[in-house]
């Protein structure tokens, strides 16, 4: 055991320092927020871990054989105050971890606007096979396996699944939600700095999920304004027909830009006017989808 507890230490310290950013480095209000429920929480039920494992040492030290001074009940069964102790510290805990969860699920719920002067950018987002499509309704342009947005400003996602269900998550911002074909979830994010975060999926969805990732860039300054102009004098034009070409299955598909955006695509997608993805194929090699057992 005394091997075991620093080995275990050394390789927490080594796989955090190659690991990418977490929801304990958080660049936004409710990246923020979420972090502090994780640190009171844990605070909380240290309350319960840390008394037990020293009881434990000092029963099994006081205990010991060599220890002539302890006394022995072998017909020792019921103690009240040992009842209250074991019982009002669990409870405690319980109603403190309950009131953080409470009061958290409803400062930090994904569709409440977030506090700000500035009104917020609206993103539209689509879960594909195996890629996420960002549509900015207002700007119209799009984009493919990356997000900008400009920094110290709220962004309101709508979230939608193409195909299968699917995750939206950008540790840093805070917050992971689902996508769900047919439907659409309200997130609200807000980066502080600018600079460039992780985005992933963070629901198993297939063949391509490990590779279903994005960078998130923050902008400062004109810079969106600026990004915002470039794209739309670059690209081609995401209409219906190039949708459900980006909507066939496809993993590590490059990041790219659309210069424009079909009126009302994120709502026929929603409506699935256009149809959703294609899902698993039974005829790729080696592929097993639904097996049948043959009499």
């Amino acid at each position: 055991m005394r091997r075991t507890l620093p080995g275990l230490l050394a390789l927490s310290l080594v796989l955090a320092g190659c690991s990418k950013p977490s929801v304990l480095d958080p660049e936004g209000a409710v990246g923020r927020a979420e972090n502090m429920i994780i640190v009171d929480t844990t605070i909380i039920m240290l309350a319960i871990v840390v008394p037990t494992i020293i009881g434990l040492l000092a029963f099994a030290w006081w205990f010991r054989a060599s220890n002539t001074r302890a006394t022995y009940l072998p017909e020792w069964t019921f103690s009240g105050r040992v009842e209250v102790l074991d019982w009002t510290i669990p409870l405690l805990t319980i109603m403190l971890l309950g009131s953080v969860a409470w009061i958290g699920s409803h400062d930090l719920d994904p569709a409440k606007p977030l506090d700000s002067r500035t009104p917020p950018l609206e993103v539209q987002v689509v879960s594909l096979d195996w890629k996420w499509l960002f549509i900015y309704p207002h700007q119209g342009i799009a984009t493919v396996n990356q997000l900008f947005i400009p920094s110290a400003t709220p962004i309101h996602f709508s979230l939608t699944s193409a195909s299968v269900l699917n995750a939206f998550f950008i540790p840093q911002l805070g917050t992971m939600i689902y996508t769900m074909n047919g439907m659409t979830t309200q997130l609200f994010l807000v980066a502080d700095r600018p600079g460039v975060f992780y985005g992933l999926s963070s629901h198993f969805s297939g063949d391509g999920f490990s590779d279903m990732h994005f960078e998130v860039h923050a902008l400062g300054g004109d810079q969106f304004e600026k990004w915002v102009k470039d794209t739309r004098n670059a690209g081609s034009t995401l209409d219906s027909n190039a949708y459900i070409h980006l909507s066939n299955q496809s993993s590590n598909v490059a990041p790219h830009s659309y210069g424009g955006v079909a009126p009302g695509l994120f709502e026929k997608i929603v409506s699935q006017k256009l149809p959703p993805g294609p899902g698993p194929r039974a005829d790729r090699a080696g592929a097993s989808v639904s097996p049948r057992t043959e009499n």
